[in-house]
């Protein structure tokens, strides 16, 4: 099985490691928390100082009137074999300090460098550790001394605040309670023992220490209390004596307080024999055995929450992402991952997988029909505007048979107002896929921890669909610049031939209701049939082609025929806008930056890789404290079953 002295010192690293991390107990469960400790609690000048310095066997502690101890002084004890003995505090590493007048003067200065001059407390700790042939293996933590009533200088909060801290310690069940009485004072009315009976009322975690006992009142003595009749704890009770002012004041050796310590007990009818069970070596040394026999108990326990530590840090890795290499090749291979990462999540809310890719249909299915009914063809092909075009088509020569230039100029200038919905639509597309980019980086996980990446592919993916776009405006505009450039010529001359026969004009008139564009032009071409009838003198006759009737159904033809065409485009221009614009970037959104990457040198690469320094800080934090749980874990291993 382990030694006393590997267990105790293996909890004294784990402890300060902790600490350095910032995890030093007083608040909430943690690795600190579920490491044996001993707790060292008292009234003020119930001479708890006087105690600790008797089991180190050194006077090192700050001394005066009202609260001293402002900060917890976690007090770790290394015995060595030989050599002199020093002290290190772990807020000043690789510093010894072998004059321990020194130590107390810098114990008072880190504890101002917190609280200030002020009398206030701080639960923040003091580590210090001590190497000594004279001590045993054993860690201590001083609290503040328990008050009633807040003096000048201290926050009216203070009684309070030194109850709350006292408690947030030893209230955890991994911690050894040493509650300290003076005996000139009744036990009924301990401070230590009334906090120790609250949170251990099985009194299986409280070891009871008297001091003063030789300044009670002659005839009196403390026997029922360290026999344990007056209050009966597992544990035995120890009785301390401690120095004199005046032994304090002529600087009296701590070894020779020790040894007049030991003639008291020896030599005291009334304790004489308790002798072996007193005094301040053998309070350490029971300290020190049942602390390591508590950490042998527990160390199942610490390994199965070290285990859980590691597997929930593991997770936070994973989650923020882990530390990426510094070469060059690492760097790009870690940008890489996160397009591809990017590029499924988009291509995920184009398919469907995600929402959104759903408003590109709808661009089609309500934007672009809607857009294409509200077109002013109405007013670009009433009578009067069909008149002004067809007579400066036909200039000086008034057309012979049909006005084919007046019907060409209608028909380009109603053509030219398709381009607005066409290029509308395209832009409608071109501002969701940008939305979609957007939405696509947030929800990229990987990418959180990058916000020069994202910005860059960010830019990449908008200059790429801005290229789509273009490509895209110039297609549709073809397919417009089409309808006009070549005219469908069987519509109109199958018009012709239901003119000349008007047996076939029934026809004629379902062609023209089938492909008019709304109510009013199919009014305007029943009103036109009407008057071409009432008109005539005969079946046959031809109208006066400068009559009314002659240009509204010159306009009633040109909007059939636009009616026909704008079928037609509301087909097609969904597919050039997916052909130009979503499949291009489902397909090809990255590639321009795949290859502005692969021209960058390491230190471009770094930058882009550049992560928000609280996310780095947390992620350092996290890597250090997965270090410090494996490292602990690993010593446990090789200590605790040898």
């Amino acid at each position: 099985m382990a030694t006393m002295e590997s267990l105790i010192g293996l909890v004294n690293r784990i402890q300060m490691a902790c600490t350095v991390l910032g995890d030093h107990g007083g608040e909430g469960m943690s690795l600190w928390e579920a490491l044996p400790t001993v707790a060292v609690v008292g009234g003020q000048s119930s001479g708890k100082s006087s105690v600790l310095e008797s089991v180190v066997g050194r006077d090192f502690l700050p001394r005066g009137s009202g609260i001293v101890t402002r900060r917890p002084l976690v007090l770790q004890l290394h015995k060595i074999e030989r050599g002199t003995e020093y002290a290190e505090f772990l807020h000043a590493p690789r510093k010894k300090f072998t004059d321990f007048a020194a130590v107390r003067k810098e114990i008072e200065d880190e504890t101002e460098r917190v609280t200030g001059r002020s009398k206030a407390i701080s639960n923040r700790p003091i580590h210090l550790s001590i190497y000594s042939p004279n001590v045993v293996n054993l860690t201590l933590i001083d609290l503040p001394g328990l008050t009633k009533v807040a003096v000048e200088g201290q926050p009216e909060s203070i009684v309070e605040d030194i109850e709350n801290m006292v408690r947030s310690y030893v209230e955890k069940p991994n911690c050894i309670i040493l509650a300290i009485s003076p005996a000139n004072q009744d036990i009924a009315t301990s401070d230590a023992i009334k906090i120790a009976r609250e949170v251990d009322p099985t009194g299986e975690r409280t070891f009871g220490v008297v001091t003063k006992l030789d300044l009670m009142d002659k005839g009196t003595n403390c026997l029922d209390v360290l026999e344990g009749r007056s209050y009966r704890l597992q544990h035995p009770w120890v009785g301390i004596v401690n120095r004199s002012q005046a032994d304090i004041n002529k600087n009296v050796d701590m070894m020779a307080a020790r040894r007049k310590e030991q003639e008291y007990f020896e030599s005291s009818p009334d304790y004489g024999h308790l002798a072996p069970k007193m005094g301040s070596v053998y309070l350490a040394k029971l300290l020190s055995r049942h602390l390591e026999s508590v950490i042998r108990q527990k160390i199942p326990s610490i390994v199965a929450l070290i285990n859980k530590n590691i597997d929930d840090i593991n997770a936070e890795l994973d989650r923020i992402g882990r530390p990426i290499g510094t070469d060059g090749g690492a760097q790009l291979y870690t940008i890489l991952e996160m397009c591809r990462a990017f590029d499924r999540v988009f291509k995920e809310h184009l398919d469907g997988g995600r929402p959104g890719g759903d408003r590109i249909y709808g661009v089609f299915d309500h934007q672009l029909p809607a857009a294409l009914k509200k077109l002013p063809l109405d007013r670009h092909l009433s009578a009067s505007n069909v008149r002004k075009v067809v007579s400066e088509a036909d200039g000086y020569q008034p057309h012979l048979v049909a006005p084919e230039q007046g019907y060409r100029r209608l028909i380009d200038g109603s053509l030219g107002y398709f381009k607005g919905p066409a290029e509308a639509s395209v832009d409608a597309v071109h501002f969701i896929l940008k939305e979609l980019v957007r939405k696509s980086i947030a929800e990229t996980v990987e990418l959180k921890r990058f916000p020069s990446l994202q910005a860059d592919i960010a830019n990449a993916s908008n200059e790429s669909l801005e290229k789509f776009r273009d490509e895209s405006r110039k297609t549709v505009s073809r397919l417009v610049e089409m309808e006009s450039t070549y005219l469908t010529v069987d519509f109109f001359r199958k018009i012709h031939e239901s003119d000349l026969n008007p047996r076939n004009m029934s026809d004629k008139n379902s062609r023209d209701d089938k492909h008019s564009r709304d109510d009013k032009h199919s009014r305007d071409d029943k009103h036109s049939r009407d008057d071409k009838y009432s008109n005539r003198s005969g079946p046959n006759a031809a109208p006066d082609r400068y009559d009314d009737y002659h240009f509204r159904k010159i306009g009633s033809n040109v909007s059939a025929y636009i009616g026909m065409v704008s079928d037609t485009l509301r087909n097609t221009i969904p597919k050039a806008v997916v052909y130009c614009q979503v499949r291009e970037a489902r397909r090809s959104l990255l590639n321009l930056f795949y290859a502005q990457i692969g021209r960058k040198e390491k230190e471009q690469l770094g930058k882009m890789l550049d992560e928000d320094p609280s996310l780095m800080e947390k992620r350092e934090m996290l890597a250090k404290r997965l270090q410090l749980y494996k490292t602990s874990r690993d010593e446990i291993d090789s200590v605790a079953w040898k």
